[in-house]
């Protein structure tokens, strides 16, 4: 399989898994906040600081986004490019933000595939302080109770990153089992994921998540070659069988591609963000 070397020495703790309570919401966003906002403002309005939200059919303008790059430099092993600033409403096609903190903020990591006003599709990694909400909208979205998403600057990838935690609130009654995840560089995705269900005895959960892989292999013998990726699990499901990941994603020319994940094939660029939530009966 696939690796990539970072600049820092790799961490001993491969993958954190944190089991929690989800619970569905649906979300209120309002026109003329930031992405950011109006995703973690409606969350906590809900109750919850951390969790994944759906923005499938969200208008933004304006809109900002970056695609992978390579790094300027010995100190990252990948970048994000010139900021993407298209004209006029842009229409998310799909797009999964993962909700936590970042610097004592509330905070969301947003990939998704979206086309503005005539212009061609494209994905990669939404600017969410810098995108605004252009019309007012609901969209789907889990909240969890005991374990959260906090930023923490992290030494092999020399990058701020996500790490799932515990946090308060898990003991009561509602919701359904789930498990915040957060992966580092160069582990199989599906295999991490399938373990950390079977670990905790999720024997069927959906999988929602972001992140990015070092290259990718569709189960149909697709191959991107772009050692950096800007991923957004599309559908996921973990069962007996193993793992059925539906991605799209961003490669470093822009272009959009979508399939489902080869096991075994799919490392970890920089990081990955996942929840596992069981399923109902």
């Amino acid at each position: 399989m696939r690796f990539l070397r970072h600049p820092g020495p790799p961490a001993a703790l491969r993958q954190a898994v944190i089991a929690c309570r989800a619970f569905p919401l649906v979300l209120d966003l309002k026109e003329g906040d930031s992405v950011n906002a109006a995703v973690t403002g409606a969350l906590a309005r809900a109750g919850f600081a951390a969790g994944f939200a759906r923005l499938d059919g969200l208008a933004v303008a304006p809109m900002r986004y970056v695609i992978p790059a390579a790094a300027p430099d010995a100190s990252h092993a990948a970048w994000y490019s010139a900021t993407h600033a298209p004209d006029g409403v842009v229409a998310i096609e799909k797009a999964g933000a993962i909700a936590g903190i970042r610097d004592g903020a509330p905070f969301i990591h947003c990939h998704g595939v979206w086309r503005g006003e005539g212009g061609p599709r494209r994905a990669g990694h939404l600017l969410p302080h810098d995108s605004l909400v252009a019309r007012d909208a609901r969209v789907a979205a889990w909240g969890i109770a005991g374990a959260a998403f906090v930023a923490r600057d992290d030494a092999e990838t020399n990058f701020t990153l996500f790490a799932a935690e515990p946090a308060d609130g898990g003991e009561g009654a509602g919701g359904l089992p789930a498990l915040a995840c957060t992966v580092r560089p160069n582990g199989d995705i599906c295999a991490i994921l399938e373990a950390a269900c079977r670990a905790h005895g999720l024997e069927e959960a959906d999988i929602h998540g972001i992140g990015s892989l070092a290259g990718v292999d569709f189960t149909d013998g697709r191959h991107v070659p772009s050692y950096a990726t800007e991923v957004l699990i599309d559908s996921g499901l973990v069962g007996a069988a193993g793992s059925r990941i539906e991605v799209a994603l961003a490669d470093m020319d822009g272009a959009v591609h979508e399939g489902r994940l080869a096991r075994g094939e799919n490392p970890v660029c920089v990081t990955f963000e996942a929840l596992a939530v069981a399923r109902r009966g």
